[in-house]
Formats: C-alpha cells, sequence, structure tokens
C-alpha cells in the first residue's frame, strides 16, 4: 500500500471538469465537418508523401438528442517523448470515455513509450489502476521513451501486436516528433487497409506544439508556473540579500515560450530571447555587453544583484555558435579516427587540435570559449552524432565571460560594483509536478475527446480542445488533422515530413509584453511572486491559465 501525503489523498478526489460538448458521453455526440484542409508549407510533397490521410476536414464536436451504440473497441496507449504534467489524466479521460461508451471496452497501456508497442510489452487497465494516478504528473504510470516509430518493420510489428490484443485504435501521446509518428503509423495502418485508426494528443512542457487549432499543449500550463514558483522564490531572496546575481537556465531547447511566460509571471531584470537573438543577429559579444550594462547600470544605483532568464536553446540561435557547433558536428566523425586527437593527455591539447581543424572564423569563436565550455562541446555525441546541446551550461558560459568583460569596464572606469553570481537551471523540476486544475481538466478533456474520434471512426487526427481562456464548460472539442501541421525539413542529410515547431513570434502580443517591459523590470525591482500552484479557493486563483494564452487570446498591444 502506497503511502500517500495529504496533497495527494486531495487531489485523486479532483473531477477534472469537461466541455459541455462531452459531458454527456461520447455516445450522445455528432461531428460537424469544416472545410479540407492543406499542410501549412510543403503542400505538394506532404500530399504525396501521406496519399491516404491528406487534406482531411477539422472537426467539431456536438451534443445531440440521440443517444448512439457503440461497438466494442480495444485501444491502445503510449506516452511518447519527455514528460509532462496532465499525462496521466489523459489516460484517465481516454479510460473513462472508453467505458462509458461500452463497459466492454479494453485499454492497453504500452510500456517504455514506442518501444512498448513494437516489443508487445504492455499492461490492460483497470478502473483501480486508473484511481491510483488522477489528477498526478508523472508518466510513471506505464512510462514513456523516445523509440521513433517510422520504418516499415516497426510498423509491421505494431500491427502483429495490435492484431493479438484486437486493437482498433492507438493513442499517442507527445509532442511534435511523437505525432509526425503518428501521422506516418496512420498513413501506413491505412494504405495497408489494417482498419486500425491512430489519434494523437499534444504533450511538450515547451510549448511548441500550437498553431490555430492547438492553442496550448498540455503540461506548459504547470511547468511555467513551478519554474515561476522557483524564479520569484530566487527574486525575494536577492531582493532580501542584495548580493548575488542568479542565472536561470530554463528549459526549452527549440523555442522559448518557457523562458518568456516565466518572465512575464516573475518580471526579472534581464530575459534572454533566443528567436530574439537569432533574427536580430546577436553575437555573443553583443549578448554580453548587453548583460554587462544591465549589470553595471544596476551597481551605479547600488544594486549588485539581479535575475537572468536564459533558455535552454540560446546557444544554438546564436549564429556564430550555431556555425561553429555544426561545423564542429561534421568534423567529430573525423576526429574520433584521428590519432593523435585520441593520444591527446590534456584538455588543451584536445582543444588545440580541434581549433586547428575548425573552419578560421568557427576556430575563432571556439578559442574564446571558456574551457568549461569547450569540455561541454566535446563530450560524447547524441545517437545522431551531433553536439549534446541541452548539456552545455549556457548559464556559465555567460557568466564567465560577464565577469571578463566587468573586469574590463573596472578598469576603464565603467563600472563600480562587484560582482557575485549563482547559476541554476530548471528543467526536470517542472516536467512532473502535480497538475494545475488548468492542465488536469485540459488533460481529461483531451483524452476524453480522444476517444470521441475513435469513437467516430477518424485516423490521422489531434485531439484537439479550443476556446482555452473561457471556463471549461465553453471549451470547444474536435480534431484536426496531423498533416495539416506539417512541413519538410531536412534531418540528419535528407528531407522529411515533420510537424512544424511553434517558435516565439516577435510581432506578436506575448513578446511585446515583455519588449515594452524590460527597460523598466531592469532597472526597478518590478519583481512579481507568484508562490505555489493553487488547487483549492477561487476560480480566478485555482483556474487560471498561463499570461500567454491570456494574451493571444486578447489580439492587442499590450502595455
Amino acid at each position: 500500500m502506497k503511502e500517500l501525503s495529504p496533497l495527494q489523498i486531495e487531489r485523486l478526489k479532483y473531477q477534472p471538469k469537461l466541455p459541455s460538448s462531452l459531458s454527456e458521453g461520447v455516445n450522445k455526440l455528432k461531428f460537424i465537418q469544416g472545410e479540407n484542409t492543406k499542410a501549412i508549407r510543403d503542400e505538394e510533397q506532404i500530399q504525396k508523401l501521406f496519399q491516404n490521410t491528406y487534406g482531411k476536414p477539422i472537426i467539431t464536436f456536438e451534443l445531440t438528442g440521440e443517444e448512439n451504440v457503440s461497438a466494442v473497441k480495444n485501444v491502445g496507449v503510449i506516452l511518447s517523448g519527455g514528460q509532462a504534467p496532465g499525462g496521466h489524466n489523459v489516460i484517465a479521460g481516454l479510460y473513462d470515455a472508453l467505458k462509458q461508451a461500452n463497459p466492454n471496452n479494453k485499454l492497453y497501456g504500452f510500456l517504455g513509450g514506442p518501444a512498448g508497442i513494437i516489443d508487445g510489452k504492455y499492461i490492460e487497465f483497470s478502473g483501480e489502476l486508473i484511481d491510483e494516478y488522477r489528477n498526478t504528473g508523472g508518466f510513471d504510470i506505464i512510462g514513456s521513451g523516445r523509440t521513433k516509430l517510422e520504418t516499415q518493420e516497426q510498423f509491421e510489428k505494431s500491427l502483429e501486436i495490435c492484431k493479438k490484443l484486437d486493437i482498433s485504435a492507438v493513442i499517442i501521446i507527445g509532442g511534435d516528433d511523437s505525432n509526425t509518428n503518428a501521422a506516418l503509423l496512420a498513413e501506413w495502418l491505412v494504405e495497408n487497409d489494417t482498419g486500425i485508426q491512430v489519434i494523437g494528443c499534444p504533450k511538450t512542457i515547451d510549448g511548441d506544439l500550437k498553431n490555430d487549432q492547438i492553442e496550448i499543449s498540455f503540461g506548459f500550463d504547470t511547468a511555467t508556473k513551478t519554474y515561476a514558483e522557483l524564479i520569484g522564490n530566487i527574486q525575494r531572496d536577492a531582493n532580501s540579500a542584495k548580493k548575488y546575481w542568479h542565472f536561470i537556465k530554463i528549459m526549452g531547447r527549440s523555442a522559448s515560450h518557457v523562458a518568456l511566460e516565466a518572465a512575464l509571471q516573475t518580471q526579472p531584470n534581464i530575459t534572454l530571447i533566443s528567436e530574439e537573438v537569432e533574427e536580430r543577429q546577436m553575437s555573443l559579444s553583443d549578448i554580453i555587453n548587453y548583460m554587462s550594462d544591465i549589470i553595471s547600470q544596476r551597481a551605479a544605483k547600488g544594486k549588485n544583484f539581479g535575475i537572468a532568464i536564459v533558455p535552454e536553446g540560446l546557444i544554438e540561435f546564436i549564429p556564430e555558435m550555431k556555425s561553429m557547433i555544426a561545423n564542429l558536428n561534421d568534423l567529430m566523425g573525423e576526429l574520433e579516427q584521428d590519432i593523435d586527437f585520441n593520444n591527446a593527455t590534456s584538455s588543451h591539447e584536445k582543444f588545440e587540435i580541434v581549433q586547428n581543424r575548425l573552419k578560421e572564423v568557427n576556430s575563432k569563436v571556439f578559442e574564446s570559449l571558456p574551457a568549461l565550455i569547450k569540455a561541454q562541446l566535446l563530450m560524447d555525441r547524441d545517437p545522431h552524432g551531433n553536439v549534446q546541446v541541452s548539456r552545455i551550461d549556457t548559464e556559465k558560459l555567460l557568466i564567465e565571460m560577464i565577469k571578463t568583460r566587468l573586469k574590463e569596464m573596472k578598469s576603464q572606469g565603467e563600472y563600480v560594483g562587484k560582482f557575485s553570481e549563482l547559476a541554476h537551471f530548471f528543467g526536470y523540476e517542472g516536467r512532473c509536478a502535480f497538475p494545475s486544475n488548468f492542465d488536469a481538466d485540459y488533460c481529461y478533456s483531451l483524452g476524453y475527446n480522444a476517444f470521441a474520434l475513435i469513437n467516430f471512426g477518424l485516423t490521422g487526427y489531434l485531439s484537439s480542445i479550443r476556446n482555452l481562456t473561457q471556463s471549461a464548460d465553453k471549451w470547444i472539442a474536435g480534431g484536426t488533422p496531423l498533416t495539416m501541421m506539417m512541413n519538410m525539413e531536412k534531418r540528419h542529410g535528407e528531407f522529411k515530413p515533420v510537424i512544424q515547431k511553434a517558435l516565439v513570434k516577435l510581432d506578436d502580443s506575448v513578446f511585446k509584453k515583455l519588449e515594452n517591459n524590460r527597460e523598466d523590470w531592469a532597472l526597478n525591482d518590478k519583481y512579481k511572486f507568484p508562490g505555489a500552484i493553487q488547487y483549492f479557493g477561487p476560480s480566478s486563483v485555482c483556474d487560471l491559465t498561463t499570461v500567454t494564452l491570456q494574451l493571444e487570446s486578447v489580439k492587442e498591444s499590450p502595455q
């Protein structure tokens, strides 16, 4: 018997809210078809690759007065990729909808991510097991994994397992890559006339799986609130001790949505946005000078403290660093076979070999970096042979270079302060937090809605719940064709169909909110302290969603 905390006990009792269209179960639904869709880009290539699932209409569900009979359906579910708060509620919503439609329906969970359906490792869910995980964080009910479903052999093995369990539909809960695989699997299953459906669910705390139909990916709300609480705590400490600069690297390699949202919730002194750095072609020196100037201006006011937010993927958006890393990725294969490199007895010797082999412009960038960062760039490659950028301590790189710059400024009489720094990385702290009320409701609705899509025989769709700034009963349930979100991108040397990542837009209201206030926040201590996520009390506190979603719904220039 598990020993539960008081909060665990209370959260297990929480009944997530549903859109009114789903509130009477999936057997009382009808669906409305919108216009046929097309790919966001590269329409001709995407249509050619997805001849059987391309161009489907957007689906919206509405209540009907009639009650339909649901045939028996066995469903398999996969948790794919990194964890995000609310995954358990997607499964709970799916299970409840499935059993409500027909008590003879069965739900199987594939263990350890997509590898589970390939290797035939699974469990059958019971109501008792589901009840242990309602409204909890994590993916530990069946585990997750990053195996890609993209080859003929994998599809054939997956089909074999589905036939064994008499599964008629598979739900893949994941981010853009996972749902790209869902689209590929859906196409293959239709092409081979298997009768098996595939539905995706939009998951990622990074917030980069979104569009007009997917307003937010699940987990983003909870993760950003968790990070904002931690940042607020640090800001309160900094404002009390008044002697440390805190550099906080925050999750989000491909996009800066998490950093931007956390900043809007807490109002730190400095927030770097990767997309802005790339758009404005800021060099590493530009960034260092920008941050050092703010530190110097605050020091002139007697404020030798502050907070800087740094997106995890920043280093890949700095043009000179991006070029150097690409050059290094190409070079490392050669270096692994190089006798001199492998026989080098010191890091310094290895650094010199790398500098001599890189292109001249990239060599200068590499040479300028602190030894710690050089060493991290030369660590073990990822499975594709590339630098593991997520393991580079970008915040420490900035700190070391700022120290050097401040020393120069002090010698020139441009800096009069004292610089003491602390580095943090907020990542895993937010991925498995207890889901906020918003994520608990949203995820439950996504799972419930996913079975509605299955019940109507649809495939190649992403479960979609919209109108999310309104109360849950006003949310709009339906489905978005996966091919609608796809384009062609170069991956590992060849063009492949992928769901397009949504990056921070510099011309929209969310970024403008930061841009319009960053000078004030830089020099004046306008810190906000969000505190812990609230689950009980006024709905205006407990059910409030992200600043990002609120600003996007208003579509006005923020102040």
